[in-house]
């Protein structure tokens, strides 16, 4: 690849990603073995942990698939287990043409290590405990800074998820009127650690009895425990007072019999979850995973958005770099923004809490309509979904968009 000549001091590179978790080393991976010098920047330590749910659907088991990532190890997942009020409906992953009939649960220290490592194996250089900034020339961003050095490259990645310091420089910031999610998760053991199926209480309400836009989940990890949590979105009535700490021990209390779970393994932790941004692209970079806002507003989900937008990002790059920021922001738009809209759009609708609770019966009312929640929790559904989900998604987001001023104006306060 063509570089150019840096000062003395400079590190020249022809990707550099900033970030480490599954988006930042899907990129890493991807262009790693296709040649590139590609330089990773974590601000964590190797074998950090990551506040999630753990989950994975069978679009990122399909993304790992395509980066040949061995998942055995991962605590295999068949299904969902939904419950709405005194409905139960517990659905098997469906097999398509695109992804297979199963998911897993894949602790994040232990998924986002091995996802590392193989980065590393394919050629990455990995730089841990430093935190990167990127650095503009000419509205141009032309490498980072990191570690006291400047690092140049025809392309920069920012994967560092939650929108922080490195998005604020490149303008690619959470945009301010759309929603955004806060989650909080912890591990306790449990017998029926080895289910095959992750429980999805879409029925919360907080201490006020407020029914609360989001969801609790049980997600089974295999190894003795299960990953217990529960997020809100920030479209709900009194969502600034949320204590999510309460929310938590209200939904455990309600589990605890039926999972017969002991007491928490560790402090509980809360992350936020970003739904939008701003820009995802610009001359010399492009944002992907949750720096770019792919997080499904509907589940909260965003690690197989993640890997395939690195994934992409960094095939582009490998094609022309020159041409790659643009054809990225095309490509993913084309995949995923009308079905990120849409949820962006519902969520503002299930922020009334008398829209919110007749909605739940009808998503798992009918065998139909609990397939097509089933295809959303999975982010099963895109721009090239096909079929019934397909249509009532497209459906919705026409619908939505026409009501979303209304929508807007009169969402619940917070």
């Amino acid at each position: 690849m063509q570089v150019c000549t840096g000062r003395i001091n400079d590190v020249q590179r022809d990707l550099i990603v900033i970030g480490a978790g599954p988006a930042g080393s899907a990129a890493a991976i991807v262009a790693a073995s296709g040649g590139a010098r590609v330089t990773v920047f974590e601000k964590g330590q190797h074998g950090r942990d990551k506040v999630c749910g753990d989950g994975l659907t069978p679009r990122a088991i399909a993304a790992l698939d395509h980066l040949s990532i061995d998942h055995s190890v991962a605590h295999r997942i068949d299904g969902l287990r939904m419950i709405a009020g005194r409905k139960t409906r517990e659905l098997a992953w469906p097999e398509t043409d695109r992804f297979p009939n199963h998911g897993a649960v894949w602790p994040r220290n232990r998924f986002d290590t091995h996802l590392m490592d193989v980065a590393a194996a394919s050629g990455a250089d990995l730089r841990h405990g430093i935190e990167a900034i990127p650095l503009v020339e000419d509205g141009r961003c032309v490498g980072v800074t990191a570690g006291g050095e400047v690092h140049r490259a025809e392309m920069v990645v920012l994967a560092a998820g939650a929108q922080g310091l490195a998005a604020k420089v490149l303008g690619a910031e959470r945009d301010p009127d759309e929603p955004f999610g806060l989650a909080i998760r912890a591990y306790a053991p449990t017998p029926r650690h080895a289910e095959r199926h992750l429980e999805a209480c879409l029925s919360l309400r907080d201490e006020h009895g407020t029914a609360v836009p989001g969801y609790g989940w049980m997600f089974p990890a295999g190894d003795g425990t299960v990953n217990i949590g529960v997020g809100a979105l920030s479209t709900m009535k009194g969502f600034k007072k949320l204590n999510l700490n309460t929310l938590l021990d209200q939904y455990a209390s309600l589990v605890r019999e039926s999972w017969q779970l002991g007491e928490f393994c560790d402090k509980p932790r809360a992350w936020r979850l970003p739904m939008s941004c701003v820009r995802r692209h610009g001359p010399g970079w492009v944002a992907i995973g949750d720096a770019a806002g792919f997080v499904n507003p509907m589940n909260g989900e965003g690690i197989d958005y993640g890997l395939e937008s690195g994934t992409l990002a960094s095939e582009l790059f490998l094609a022309d770099p020159a041409s790659a920021p643009a054809r990225y922001d095309h490509e993913v738009g084309e995949r995923f923004d009308s079905f990120l809209r849409t949820g962006r759009r519902f969520s503002f609708l299930i922020g009334h809490p008398w829209i919110l609770r007749p909605g739940l019966r009808i998503a798992v009312g009918t065998q139909s309509a609990a397939d097509i929640t089933l295809a959303v929790m999975g982010n099963l559904i895109d721009s090239q979904t096909p079929g019934a989900a397909g249509r009532v998604m497209r459906m919705a987001d026409s619908v939505l968009g026409a009501v979303d001023p209304v929508l807007r104006r009169t969402r619940a306060a917070a």
